[in-house]
């Protein structure tokens, strides 16, 4: 508590204390080191074309998503996780999108698929730099797990989710998949 009484030279010290005091535990919090991925994709078109990667990474509060792609069509596109952990011989053998038994598309839906994600942006160059957090998936191989027997994959698709349409959010084509693997 600062009272009338003190001096200003109190008043400084104590308020460079309280920066200092403040300061520490953030200090601290900065300088640990962040987790290592424990799940990666490698993400390519139809012909086979490396675009890039997502990796996840799980934190106290949520599996973190993060990707790096390039050569992409510009704009908005859809990604998802999806239910099998293949991509070949064509995209369509990722199955669905990845949730439980009667679980719906869209972000009202109760209960929704495990694998939404938001959408991403490609810009002019098709790059995209994204990152999301998931509460809906584990890094385990349980029902929710993105280790479940059989796997799972993520998918870029051509066009935007609009978060509502049943079965996939309407975002069209599927063009470029990779299958999730632990690090």
């Amino acid at each position: 508590m600062i009272r009338a009484s003190m001096t200003p030279a109190l008043l400084a010290a104590g308020l460079t204390l309280g920066i200092a005091a403040l300061a520490a535990p953030a200090a601290a919090q900065q300088a640990a080191p962040a987790p290592a991925p424990a799940a990666q994709a490698a993400i390519a078109d139809a012909q086979g074309k490396p675009l890039g990667t997502v990796t996840f990474t799980k934190f106290p509060h949520g599996i973190l998503v993060h990707g790096q792609l390039e050569g992409l069509p510009p704009g908005w596109h859809g990604i998802h996780i999806h239910e099998n952990g293949a991509c070949t011989p064509n995209f369509a053998a990722a199955g669905g999108h990845f949730g439980a038994k009667g679980s719906k598309h869209g972000l009202d839906a109760d209960p929704m698929h495990y694998g939404e994600l938001p959408n991403i942006w490609v810009d002019q160059t098709g790059k995209a730099g994204f990152e999301a957090m998931t509460h809906m998936v584990s890094l385990g191989d349980g029902n929710d797990g993105l280790f479940k027997q059989g796997g799972t994959a993520i998918v870029v698709h051509a066009q935007p989710d609009d978060y509502l349409s049943q079965p996939a959010g309407n975002s069209g084509d599927r063009i470029a998949c990779g299958v999730i693997g632990k690090s």
